[in-house]
């Protein structure tokens, strides 16, 4: 994008905004992983840098988790607006008894919109120092509960939620309303 994603605007309010609504529905705390700390002051969450020097997903998940006081922690990136507080409240209501749950949608997982144990920090620090920085590296040594689309089509059938906006096409789109926006 050439810029920070989660201060795009969208309904006239950046990114990260609506990420924080939605969590806020569902958890009293917040923490966002970010290399940027100090844009984050106003909202009312920990904003914390990476625990190790080393970019990706996996590393955020690490920091998150290491940070955290709780057990079970929903991770999303920030240029997910579409987050849905009633399918993530589901997923946590499943999290008792494994390490990981996660949706699964045609074969396909969403490991950006899925619930960590802090158990999996001595196997996540253990990939890193591998260099391994694969989020989905960690599911064939973890409990993994994957959410049947059946289940996810109960909360939100158009699968919203896993929208993120990566491209300018995909912020476009997500901005336009179907009549207002050709191009």
């Amino acid at each position: 994008m050439g810029r920070d994603k989660a201060f795009l605007k969208l309904e006239g309010a950046p990114l990260i905004e609506h990420v924080l609504r939605a969590l806020r529905a569902v958890f009293p705390r917040i923490i966002i992983v970010t290399n940027a700390p100090s844009s984050y002051v106003s909202y009312d969450a920990l904003a914390i840098n990476d625990a190790v020097d080393k970019r990706g997903p996996l590393t955020g998940i690490y920091t998150g988790l290491l940070n955290s006081t709780d057990e079970y922690n929903f991770v999303a990136a920030c240029d997910m607006p579409f987050l849905n507080p009633d399918l993530i409240a589901y997923m946590a209501g499943l999290a008792d008894g494994h390490d990981i749950v996660v949706p699964k949608i045609a074969g396909r997982v969403e490991p950006l919109h899925a619930i960590y144990s802090k158990g999996l920090l001595p196997l996540i620090e253990k990939r890193l120092q591998g260099d391994a920085r694969n989020v989905q590296g960690i599911f064939g040594e973890a409990r993994v509960r994957y959410v049947r689309e059946t289940e996810i089509d109960s909360f939100d059938p158009e699968h919203r939620s896993f929208k993120n906006l990566n491209t300018p096409e995909e912020y476009k789109e997500a901005t336009c309303l179907d009549l207002e926006c050709r191009s």
